[in-house]
């Protein structure tokens, strides 16, 4: 599955996309038609939420904080045979979030999360591994750094090879710039191109830092996820 097939068209979100297609260490692809990711779900239009739901979504992972769901309430939460859940990924607000990050630079922004956020992490892996079977989408609010942070460790359980899981992640900036600059045309270019940036570094040192814990189903298994839930997990990119 190219770019192309992975690139979802539901209006007007920016930066959706099907986690099925990448390649794997073992010469196989990901499963497509499981696990979806996106910028916001408050963005569709109708002729969006109707191609979303044509594509098979039952179940949606809203990431955001709760004043960002307050802000901006999702639009599939009075669907019928839609599912929706909501974890706060990080902390339970904006200004706690930048209080323990800090300056934390791009690069090492994973990092910081897998050792900070470990319940919050689990709570989210927890609802992807107990949902249904039919495709799942999970998002936040631009769909680059929460968002590109559970697909990484998602694809890299699924053992999608390393470049495949740094491509993805960084895809979102080219996905996001050009449209970001016509949406906030007084903002500074500069800080724009910034904001929107997901270093490919960062998927690299996430791989590297799991990598003195055992890898990814250790940090799991560190985390309180059970073998149970992390079979599913897996089983979600993966026929075996």
């Amino acid at each position: 599955m190219d770019d192309r097939i992975r690139s979802l068209e539901f209006p007007a979100l920016l930066n959706a996309r099907d986690l099925g297609g990448h390649p794997t260490v073992d010469g196989a692809r990901t499963r497509p038609g499981s696990l979806l990711r996106s910028d916001d779900l408050a963005q569709l239009t109708a002729a969006g939420l109707r191609a979303l739901i044509d594509y098979g979504v039952e179940t949606v992972l809203d990431l955001r904080w709760p004043e960002e769901i307050a802000l901006q309430p999702s639009p599939v939460s009075q669907v019928a045979g839609l599912r929706y859940q909501s974890v706060s990924l990080l902390t339970d607000s904006a200004a706690r979030w930048r209080e323990l990050a800090g300056g934390c630079p791009k690069e090492q922004w994973i990092c910081a999360v897998l050792e900070h956020l470990q319940p919050q992490l689990r709570q989210a892996l927890e609802v992807i591994a107990a949902a249904p079977a039919g495709a799942l989408l999970f998002h936040c609010v631009a769909g680059k750094d929460r968002t590109g942070l559970l697909a990484a460790l998602l694809l890299t359980l699924a053992d999608a090879v390393p470049r495949a899981v740094a491509a993805d992640y960084a895809a979102s900036a080219d996905r996001l710039r050009d449209a970001y600059l016509v949406r906030y045309p007084d903002a500074d270019r500069a800080a724009i191109i910034e904001a929107v940036r997901c270093p490919e570094e960062g998927v690299y040192n996430m791989l590297a830092w799991l990598e003195p814990l055992g890898g990814v189903r250790a940090y799991l298994r560190r985390i309180g996820l059970s073998e149970a839930q992390i079979a599913r997990l897996r089983g979600r990119l993966r026929a075996g």
